[in-house]
């Protein structure tokens, strides 16, 4: 698929339109609840007051509390709370794995990632874009505004299924260099051969809050195979020859369905975000999900 192709599909206006009703929908769900524990708080020179205190050399004139000039007969300084936005990091997961299904995870993942970048621009967040795989792969910088959103769809149009997942090494990579504490949300089929756990243990170490969205295909919960079959894993390509029958297949689903529940309860212990969904559920859908959890938007 061309890279034009890739953006017609993804990114139309359909969905352009999708993402303006869902930016309607958080408003109105979120509606009087500030997202002030997403924000830190700093004295300045915002909007809201907080203190007073003597003004010194060199001080803001247009701060000074005139009034009180006049009945004390001394400079006052007005200090406001001044709001801190802070950051919020997408880690799209574009190993090789995530080149599997219709649609492919990565695809879906790519208009999930949109989606909440396009919601956190609509309220003026500071987004990152991270692909990774064995490490960071590509990053944009910082973005804010509306008006941003069609670079972030360049972005993620541009990004390729390769390689195999690293994810605790890609996210100390990138969390060691000198990144402030945000928002950071993962999108990934968790497909690690190094485990999700330590991955997710640097973001908290890191102290980031920490939404997971956990991607499925429908046909690696219930996978229509039968018979002698030589598998080759997607990621590091070695072949394991099996016999499917009825009796490994269940111990398959059972497997799954286990694994899928770690993460869902390591992300309930650390109490994190989570949500979890397959490739052919809208994602305008689980973006409502997002929401509802009261996580995404505060």
């Amino acid at each position: 698929m061309s890279t034009a192709n890739a953006t017609v599909s993804l990114f139309d206006d359909e969905f352009l339109k999708k993402l303006e009703y869902l930016n309607i929908i958080s408003k109105r769900l979120f509606a009087g609840q500030l997202r002030a524990e997403r924000r830190t708080r700093k004295r300045g020179t915002g909007l809201e007051f907080a203190d007073y205190r003597a003004y010194v050399a060199g001080d803001d004139f247009r701060h000074l509390d005139w009034k009180a000039y006049l009945r004390l007969n001394r400079l006052i300084l007005k200090l406001f709370e001044e709001e801190e936005d802070l950051p919020i990091y997408f880690f799209v997961d574009s190993s090789q794995s995530m080149n599997y299904g219709s649609p492919s995870k990565l695809d879906y993942a790519r208009r999930v990632a949109a989606a909440l970048c396009y919601i956190g621009l609509a309220n003026l967040d500071r987004v990152n874009v991270i692909s990774f795989a064995d490490g960071v792969k590509s990053e944009l910088p910082p973005q804010r505004g509306k008006g941003r959103i069609f670079k972030i769809f360049r972005f993620l149009t541009d990004i390729n299924a390769s390689g195999e997942t690293d994810a605790k090494s890609s996210f100390k990579t990138y969390c060691t260099e000198t990144r402030r504490r945000g928002l950071a949300v993962v999108i990934s089929d968790f497909f690690d051969g190094h485990g999700f756990e330590g991955a997710l243990d640097i973001l908290r170490h890191f102290r980031h809050d920490i939404f997971v969205v956990h991607i499925s295909s429908h046909d690696e919960i219930d996978p229509g195979l039968r018979g002698e079959l030589l598998l080759v894993d997607a990621e590091n390509n070695t072949t394991r020859e099996i016999t499917v029958t009825p009796s490994l297949l269940t111990a398959y689903k059972t497997e799954f369905a286990k694994y899928c529940e770690a993460v869902e309860s390591y992300c309930g212990k650390y109490q994190l975000g989570y949500v979890r969904t397959t490739t052919d559920f809208p994602f305008e859908e689980l973006i409502l999900k997002v929401f509802r959890q009261g996580r995404f938007l505060k």
